[in-house]
C-alpha cells in the first residue's frame, strides 16, 4: 500500500510534547488528515492544485477514482469523488462537500505558524482548521469505513477551490456533473457550525461600480464633471436602500440578522486635489434574504444610476458614464425541512432547532442545481478568517461521530 493510503489508514498521533499531559479523551482520527491539509498553504491567490492532487493520490490508492474540474488557470480545481454502493451504483447517494482555499493572513499576529499546526489546549490552531479543512480530513480519514460498509446508495466527495471569493470554482463542478448526469440526493455542506445543522443561509451579490466623468482643473468646474460626486449619490442610494429594507423588511427572525443588508466596501478616485476627477471606482454588496430575489434588488440600484444619474451626468458632459460588474454572487440557502438530506442531518445531530446565518456557502449553489443541501460541520464560525484560528478537538471528534452515524444510515441495513 502507499504513503498516501496509509495515511488514510493511520491513527491519529503526534509528538509527546504536543499532546497536552491532561488529556484523557483520544485524539481525533482526522488529526493527521487535517494537519497535512492545513499545511499546504491554499490561500485563495495561491494555486490549490498540490492539496487536490495529494487528495486525489490518496484516494487512487483505496482504488477511488476522482474527476478534476480547472478553471482557466490551470492550477486551482475543483475535485469530485464517488465511493460507489455495494453493488456498484455511482448515482444518487449523498455528497460531502467542502471547500479547500482559505482567507489570508497578512497583518494577522498569530502565536504559531499559521501553516503548520499545532496543538495547545485541547485545540487544533493553524490557517484552515475550523473553515474548513477540519470537516475534510475528517471525510477523508473516514474513507476506508465507507469503503468497507456495504453502501445502499454512494457517498461522494466535493472539494472545490475559491469559495472565499465568491464561490467562483463549485459552480464549475456542479456544471460537469450536470453534463455527466451525475446527480445526488443531497448534499452536506461541512462549513463550520459547531455540528448544528444550518438549514438556510443568506445570498451574497458583490459588485464593482466605476463612474466616469471627465476631468478639468478645479478652477474651471463647470467644464469637467465630478465623478466622485456622482458616485457619492449612487453610494448613497444604496444606503438608503438599505435603511428601507433594515425599517421595512421582509424579516425572518430565525436569522441572525432578520433582513436583507446592503453595503459600501471600499471607493477610490481622483487624482490631485486642484484636479475635477474623471473617475471614481467603488465596490458594494448586498446579502439578500433566500426569499428575495437578488436580480430585483440589483435591477433598482442598476435602474437609479441610467434613468436618474446618468442623464443629470450627461447634461454635464456626453460621454459620463456609470459601468457595473459583477465580482461574485452565491445564492441563498432556504432547505425544506421535508427533505430528505433535512431530516437524516438533523436525526444524525440530534437537533431540530431551526437556524439560519447571514454567511453564505456554497450550499445554495448545490440547491440551485436541484441537490438539496444543508450545512453542518464542526467548528466555531466566530473563529474562522481570524488570527490563532482553531478548532476544538471536541468539535473534530464529535464530527468523526457524526459521519460515523452518517456511514451507517448509507448502508444496506440502514436503508431496510
Amino acid at each position: 500500500m502507499s504513503h498516501e493510503a496509509e495515511t488514510v489508514h493511520r491513527s491519529s498521533s503526534c509528538p509527546p510534547s504536543q499532546v497536552p499531559a491532561s488529556s484523557a479523551s483520544p485524539l481525533p482520527v482526522s488529526l493527521p488528515w487535517i494537519e497535512r491539509l492545513v499545511s499546504i498553504d491554499t490561500t485563495s491567490r495561491l494555486p490549490n492544485i498540490g492539496l487536490i492532487e495529494t487528495v486525489r493520490d490518496a484516494l487512487a490508492a483505496l482504488g477511488i477514482a476522482s474527476t478534476l474540474t480547472c478553471d482557466e488557470r490551470g492550477e486551482w480545481a475543483n475535485l469530485f469523488a464517488t465511493i460507489p454502493a455495494h453493488d456498484g451504483a455511482t448515482h444518487g447517494g449523498v455528497v460531502l462537500s467542502g471547500h479547500t482555499d482559505v482567507v489570508p493572513v497578512d497583518g494577522q499576529q498569530w502565536d504559531s505558524d499559521p501553516f503548520k499546526p499545532e496543538l495547545r489546549d485541547g485545540r487544533l490552531y493553524g490557517r484552515g482548521t475550523c473553515d474548513m479543512k477540519g470537516f475534510i480530513g475528517a471525510a477523508l480519514s473516514l474513507v476506508p469505513d465507507m469503503q468497507a460498509a456495504k453502501l445502499a446508495k454512494p457517498i461522494h466527495l466535493a472539494l472545490s477551490f475559491d469559495e472565499e471569493i465568491g464561490c467562483a470554482g463549485a459552480p464549475l463542478m456542479i456544471a460537469d456533473l450536470q453534463k455527466r448526469g451525475v446527480k445526488p440526493e443531497g448534499c452536506i455542506v461541512g462549513e463550520p457550525t459547531s455540528m448544528r445543522p444550518i438549514v438556510a443561509h443568506k445570498g451574497i451579490n458583490v459588485y464593482r461600480c466605476c463612474v466616469r466623468g471627465h476631468a478639468a482643473h478645479s478652477s474651471l468646474t463647470p467644464q469637467g464633471l465630478n465623478a466622485i460626486e456622482y458616485a457619492a449619490r449612487l453610494i448613497c442610494h444604496i444606503r438608503d436602500m438599505a435603511d428601507a429594507l433594515r425599517r421595512d423588511g421582509p424579516f425572518d427572525e430565525c436569522f441572525d440578522v432578520p433582513f436583507t443588508t446592503a453595503q459600501t466596501s471600499t471607493i477610490e478616485g481622483g487624482n490631485a486635489i486642484n484636479t475635477v476627477p474623471a473617475e471614481c471606482r467603488f465596490a458594494f454588496e448586498f446579502r439578500n434574504l433566500p426569499t428575495l430575489d437578488a436580480a430585483d434588488i440589483f435591477e433598482r440600484i442598476e435602474r437609479y444610476a441610467h434613468d436618474t444619474l446618468l442623464p443629470q451626468m450627461r447634461h454635464e458632459h456626453p460621454n459620463a458614464a456609470i459601468e457595473f460588474t459583477r465580482i461574485a454572487s452565491a445564492p441563498g440557502l432556504d432547505a425544506a425541512e421535508q427533505a430528505a438530506i433535512t431530516e437524516l442531518v438533523r436525526a444524525l445531530s440530534s437537533d431540530h432547532a431551526t437556524r439560519k446565518v447571514a454567511y453564505g456557502t456554497e450550499a445554495g449553489l448545490f440547491a440551485r442545481a436541484g441537490v438539496p443541501s444543508v450545512v453542518c460541520g464542526p467548528g466555531d464560525i466566530q473563529q474562522a478568517h481570524r488570527a490563532n484560528e482553531y478548532v476544538e478537538l471536541s468539535q473534530l471528534s464529535a464530527c468523526e461521530a457524526f459521519l460515523h452515524k452518517f456511514i451507517r444510515s448509507m448502508s444496506v441495513d440502514a436503508q431496510r
